[in-house]
């Protein structure tokens, strides 16, 4: 079952063992709709049961059963709020959940340049997804490949394959087909 971090927790609220949340998405109205989450520090995973979660001068705050002091609270402090897939925020059109974008082929496929389309090559793998100030960034590892030396780009860094940022936007970016996990690369000059 694929499972998301909706939320990180930073620090206690109040008396009652309330805790505020920073919402990973910026969206905070698919948490009103939890009943049970998953809070998760490196390894170690602690089942929780909301009691009540609520919005105060715009601070996400969150109630679970047997978190009854500040001092409970605040021992969560850096805590990942994990839910199932269905419970996490949901996509607006366009939008993606970073795993899933993790793993798909970079593809170029240029059809005014004689490539024709299905038989694009494999410019390289996504590896993560980064935040930027602009905007989100893909992160993907490029493959060694005859198309990429004929158009002069390196695709390795002193033996180790070349890792190279990507700006997740329509200008550079095509369609994203997540079920053949397929990413379109629109230009290559932005690999040099």
């Amino acid at each position: 079952m694929d499972q998301f971090v909706v939320g990180i927790i930073r620090g206690s609220y109040g008396l009652e063992g309330m805790f505020k949340i920073e919402s990973t998405s910026g969206e905070y109205d698919h948490f009103h709709d939890m009943r049970e989450v998953t809070l998760r520090k490196g390894e170690t995973e602690r089942h929780a049961v909301v009691e009540f979660v609520s919005v105060k001068a715009g601070t996400l705050l969150m109630k679970c059963a047997g978190i009854d002091t500040p001092e409970d609270a605040k021992k969560l402090s850096g805590w990942k709020i994990v839910v199932p897939r269905e419970n996490a925020c949901p996509l607006h059109e366009g939008e993606y959940y970073i795993s899933d974008l993790i793993g798909c082929s970079l593809i170029y496929e240029d059809t005014r340049n004689g490539l024709a389309a299905g038989s694009a090559p494999v410019i390289g793998t996504v590896t993560d997804v980064l935040e930027g100030g602009a905007g989100d960034l893909l992160e993907v590892s490029l493959s060694e490949s005859r198309f990429l030396r004929d158009a002069g780009i390196e695709s390795e860094e002193h033996g180790v394959p070349r890792k190279v940022l990507i700006p997740f936007k329509e200008e550079f970016i095509g369609p994203v087909d997540l079920q053949g996990k397929i990413i379109r690369l629109m230009h290559l000059w932005i690999l040099e």
